[in-house]
């Protein structure tokens, strides 16, 4: 990755029209996003009388959050990329497909999106606690940690081959759908564990609402070195400074 890529931006670009608009198709998909994935774990706890989480309910939130995910993008796509994660922010950031300043704009208006789901879950649910991600007893956070990282990194891999990279060609729906899938393959494999965030504002907007912060900079600091490692790869391993076609379906 060069460095000539990464890009500061002009302080008018965030008061642009389109850069408004995108901020607000991340606001609105975060919402949409946090409040499926954060409501299913607490329809859980609401069905299960506060119970301890059983295979059936990680798998119920593996489902959700990958459905919600799916959708989060989807809805997104034509207007912001559909990042509705810092941590993609951040990585496309490292790649040049995004300026600092669109992405910091971008972070303001996905951090707020999920602060103002975790509310409204909160209100609705007639004062229910929106759970902030925490590490199983027997897991360090430096366990968390590794977890984030590797985890976060199969995402922003993922998100690169299948929406940054230019020889992605026509890919539709697929894009969305991979990155929905491996969230969810994710959080079946790292939710016993630490709860498998991959995303900073899913994580932060739980902690704000439940006042609850204990190890929370491991779901900051895991996600954004995943998504940098994955970035640095893939551009480098992948795009760097030309193209090339990729071989015909027959010679796989």
């Amino acid at each position: 990755m060069g460095i000539y890529k990464i890009a500061i931006g002009t302080p008018g670009e965030v008061s642009q029209p389109d850069a408004l608009k995108a901020a607000f198709a991340e606001f609105f998909s975060m919402l949409i996003f946090v409040f499926a994935g954060e409501g299913s774990g607490m329809a859980f706890n609401k069905l299960t009388d506060n119970g301890s989480t059983t295979p059936a309910g990680l798998v119920a939130a593996a489902l959700a959050h990958a459905f919600g995910l799916f959708v989060a993008v989807s809805v997104g796509a034509n207007i912001s990329g559909g990042h509705v994660n810092p941590a993609v922010t951040f990585g496309a950031f490292l790649g040049g497909n995004i300026t600092l300043l669109r992405g910091i704009l971008y972070w303001i208006a996905q951090l707020l999106g999920s602060v103002v789901a975790c509310l409204l879950l909160k209100f609705a649910t007639g004062g229910m606690e929106t759970s902030a991600f925490s590490l199983s007893s027997d897991v360090s956070v430096w366990n968390g940690l590794v977890f984030e990282i590797v985890m976060t990194f199969g995402l922003v891999y993922t998100v690169y081959a299948t929406a940054v990279d230019p020889k992605k060609g026509n890919v539709g729906l697929v894009a969305p759908i991979a990155i929905g899938f491996i969230v969810g393959a994710n959080i079946l494999a790292g939710g016993a564990f630490d709860g498998a965030s991959m995303n900073p504002a899913v994580s932060f907007g739980p902690a704000v609402v439940s006042w609850s912060w204990t190890n929370h900079w491991v779901y900051w600091a895991g996600p954004l070195i995943g998504a940098g490692i994955a970035a640095i790869a893939y551009d480098n391993i992948f795009i760097g400074d030309n193209t090339h076609e990729p071989l015909p379906a027959a010679d796989f």
